[in-house]
This record gives C-alpha cells, sequence and structure tokens, in this order.
C-alpha cells in the first residue's frame, strides 16, 4: 500500500477529543499511546522513554497507562493502528516515524502527537515553524542535512580509494526523496560516483543488491527509515556476502552489524520526548511547544564487521568514535 492510499484512508476519519483535562477525570489515569514504525516496545529507545516517563514522575501501570502499537516495518499497517489508538482515546500519541506522524496528524486534529524521530517536520507540513508548531503536532525533529557529507567522508577515510557508493532508499518514505537531492549535491565534491537504489519492501532487497552488485559499488549509505530496520539482518546479510561496508544515520544499526552510523542520539531523542508527553498531561498545548533538534551526536564503529570486511579503522578515527563494538 502506497503512503498516499493509506493516508486517504483516513482523510474523513477525524475523531476529536478534548485537548485537555480528560486526564484529569477522576479516577482515571492517563492513557499515552506510542506508535512504533520500525521499533518494538521491548526495544532500548522504548526503555528510554520510560525511564524519561518516570524522571518526569509518570511510572507506568502505577500513575499511566501506554497503549503500545507497532507496525513492525510496515507502513500498510499504521492506518489500523493509529485508529485504534484514536478509538481507545489516548490522551496524546508518541510517534517515532514521519509516515506515523503524517497517518495520525490525517486522523485526528485534536489528540496530542508528539514526535520522537521525524525527519523535517517542517518541510513535510507537520509543523508550521520550529519555534511555533501550531496545530495539534510538537516534539523532535531528527533534521541533520549537514551530516550527509560527514558520513561520506567517514567512508572515504576507511577506504581510501573510494569511488562508488550505493545509496539505499524508499521511494515511499516522504523525506528520502528530499535526501536523494541533497546526497546528489555533494557528491562531486567528495569525488564519489553514487548509484541510488529504491527499495520498499523486504522482497525488493535481493533484486536490490543485484542492481548494487551491476554498478560496482564498493560500499552503502542506507537512508534512515522503519521497513529497512526493521528488516535489518537480511538488509545486512545481503551486505555482508557482498562484502560491502555500510554507513547509517543511527547506532542502532552498527549495534546490528553494521559498519558504522554517525547521527542523533536515538535514546536522548526518546528520553527528550518523554519530556514532551510529561508537559501536555499537565496541561500544556501542542501548539506552544517549541519542536527542538537534536543536542547529542555520536559516531559509532563495529570493529568485528570492519575485521570480517579486512578492513583497518584508522587510530585518528577510532580516537574520535562515541562507541566501538567490539
Amino acid at each position: 500500500m502506497r503512503r498516499r492510499d493509506f493516508i486517504t484512508l483516513l482523510g474523513g476519519a477525524t475523531v476529536s477529543w478534548p485537548l485537555t483535562a480528560r486526564a484529569q477525570q477522576a479516577g482515571r489515569q492517563p492513557r499515552i499511546g506510542v506508535l512504533l514504525a520500525g521499533l518494538s516496545p521491548e526495544s532500548r529507545e522504548a526503555k528510554q522513554f520510560r525511564l524519561g516517563l518516570r524522571d518526569a514522575g509518570y511510572s507506568e501501570g502505577r500513575d499511566v497507562v501506554i497503549e503500545w502499537r507497532s507496525a513492525k516495518g510496515d507502513y500498510g499497517r499504521l492506518p489500523k493502528l493509529v485508529a485504534d489508538l484514536v478509538q481507545s482515546k489516548v490522551d496524546v500519541i508518541v510517534q517515532d516515524s514521519i509516515v506515523g506522524t503524517q497517518v495520525t496528524k490525517a486522523a485526528t486534529s485534536t489528540i496530542p502527537i508528539v514526535m520522537a524521530l521525524v525527519l523535517d517536520p517542517v518541510g513535510s507540513g507537520l509543523v508550521k515553524s520550529l519555534a511555533h508548531p501550531g496545530g495539534n503536532v510538537t516534539g523532535l525533529s531528527m533534521m541533520a542535512t549537514e551530516l550527509y557529507p560527514k558520513r561520506m567522508q567517514l567512508l572515504k577515510e576507511i577506504k581510501l580509494q573510494l569511488a562508488r557508493v550505493a545509496v539505499l532508499w524508499n521511494p515511499d518514505h516522504p523525506f528520502h526523496a528530499n535526501a536523494v537531492e541533497e546526497l546528489k549535491a555533494i557528491a562531486p565534491s567528495l569525488s564519489i560516483e553514487l548509484s541510488f537504489v529504491g527499495l520498499r519492501t523486504p522482497d525488493q532487497f535481493g533484486p536490490a543488491f543485484s542492481d548494487v552488485t551491476r554498478v560496482e559499488a564498493e560500499a552503502l549509505y542506507v537512508l534512515e527509515d522503519p521497513v529497512f530496520f526493521a528488516h535489518r539482518a537480511t538488509l545486512l546479510e545481503l551486505a555482508s556476502a557482498a562484502q560491502l561496508p555500510s554507513v547509517h544515520e543511527l547506532a542502532r544499526w552498527p549495534e546490528a552489524n553494521a559498519l558504522m552510523s554517525y547521527g542523533p542520539d536515538l535514546h536522548d531523542l526518546f528520553r527528550r520526548a518523554a519530556t514532551y508527553v510529561a508537559r501536555i498531561l499537565k496541561g500544556a498545548a501542542p501548539a506552544d511547544l517549541p519542536v527542538e533538534q537534536p543536542t547529542k551526536f555520536e559516531l559509532v564503529i563495529n570493529l568485528k564487521t570492519a575485521k570480517a570486511l579486512g578492513l583497518e579503522i584508522p587510530a585518528t578515527l577510532l580516537a574520535l568514535t562515541d562507541e566501538v563494538i567490539e
């Protein structure tokens, strides 16, 4: 199912709930909906969200009820999961993806929505501006296009003669088309030839790697996507079989045996998302809560994967690494 199709499914399904006060009803615990497009409720990121709530004075099961929903990397499941949360009359909905946020915003204009991991909320139309979001959406932006050249440079530091890189992207992701244009713009200055390989579903992974082999790519740049992460084992097995190092935007990839990542600290973002939820439960309106950007970035390298690929990580690069996985 394409993104525009499943957003349309919810076009007439807007349900209105009072923005505040429902959680203040006598004897009623506030209800938090958490919709995860690619993560699971047992993930380390979800644990950080719980810890953030606890720091704000809310313990799951004691002070609040959390309604966890996971699409397991399938965008087509999002409309039903959103409808379920809306019907459950949750007081706020937390999102880990831009697509999930778009679907939720199409379903309700009044239930507050908190973004934990969303790229370009302004460009995608989710908020009016970072300082004054307006509407019912606020939270955190992962916008960091200035990191694109840095990730390419990191690949070149590990493979000095690197000349050809394949970029894996999902045409159904609202931000990926913009990311593709950004990467095209920076490639000449780095003397790198890019090949763009689009894939939407896991059954397209195999054919996609055939394309990667055909263009004689020497490394992979994988754009962040819940579909890719939910099926990371398959994707990384194919990369390993092709002897291709890969660079990613988030640390959860090298933790799953990719070579490296450089980008925002995911755990910090989820913990900070909990502070937005707490403020909303205490009466703040999403429209009045400015959208914040990442403040912590991390370089993570998996030395075990580097060794398997026959790569030696320069000591100068290791000195700058925030986490080394051995």
